[in-house]
């Protein structure tokens, strides 16, 4: 079978499951992982005939797609910021809408002087990462419950040559932090169940549901919980950066008020959507 031949195949087994535009971006990230060709080396050997072997690996690669497995986690990795992250079932697959937090991050925080930053569920360590990357002078921390996304956290770290200090926490029993903050960031749990229908099959079957799921009755019990710790931890002038539910966020705005932040501000993302907030102590 010729690599054209294989490509036809693949289209066509993943035509009911995927967009086209979707099927032919996995397409190129399974032939780059499994042949080690890029998108050019494809388009110049279509007629290269395929190995027993390569034909297997691409089939069993086939059904696995089949099975609505998120691609990322297929080849263990993805990209972020620039960075290249190891990805698993104990992470989640990090989102466009995660880079856009990191930039308003950016663009709120001086490179100049030397700042201290906590990541509170911190999953593949997306956020951490990608903030001590672009801020030379900081001191990052990051924080999550599962033993097993410190794990991949830390490797993720020490691939990419970034400092970041990882630490095991249920922030929902936590009573303090372990310092104060210039600061403080988080992407927790904000899909309510309710919500689920709504969810793509790859995502309900394959990522952490306790990284995504929140109760109905209480939807913002993070929120609450994080805001709560960021007045008490935060520096004078110390900020806090939520992403958060595209449909709560008047709501999350005003928990935030509540628990005694004066400067809140809510920001759109790039499709409009109440995606992000910023309180400043």
């Amino acid at each position: 079978m010729t690599l054209d031949d294989y490509r036809a195949h693949f289209n066509k087994t993943l035509a009911a499951l995927y967009p086209e535009e979707e099927i032919i971006s996995i397409r190129s990230i399974i032939l780059e992982n499994v042949l080690g060709l890029n998108r050019v080396e494809v388009a110049l050997s279509r007629k290269l005939q395929l190995t027993p072997q390569q034909i297997n690996e691409l089939d069993t690669v086939l059904e696995r797609l089949k099975q609505s497995e998120p691609v990322q986690y297929i080849v263990g990795q993805t990209e972020f910021y620039g960075l290249e992250l190891q990805v698993n079932r104990a992470t989640l697959i990090p989102r466009p809408e995660t880079e856009e937090l990191v930039t308003w991050v950016l663009e709120e925080t001086t490179k100049k002087q030397p700042i201290e930053i906590l990541d509170i569920g911190t999953g593949s360590g997306c956020i951490a990462l990608a903030l001590a990357q672009q801020l030379p002078n900081a001191r990052a921390e990051a924080v999550d419950i599962l033993i097993q996304a410190i794990e991949t956290a830390a490797t993720n770290a020490q691939n990419n040559q970034v400092e970041v200090t990882f630490f095991q926490q249920d922030i929902l029993e936590a009573d303090s932090l372990p310092r104060r903050y210039d600061v403080i960031v988080s992407n927790p749990p904000y899909v309510r169940e309710l919500e689920k229908a709504a969810i793509k099959e790859n995502v309900l079957r394959h990522e952490p549901h306790s990284a995504l799921f929140v109760s109905d009755n209480d939807p913002l019990i993070f929120y609450r919980k994080i805001a709560q710790l960021a007045v008490n931890n935060l520096k004078e002038g110390g900020q806090l950066f939520f992403e958060i539910n595209e449909y709560l966020g008047e709501e999350t705005v005003m928990l935030v008020k509540e628990v005694g932040f004066s400067n809140v501000t809510l920001k759109k993302d790039l499709f409009g959507k109440d995606r992000m907030i910023r309180a400043v102590k």
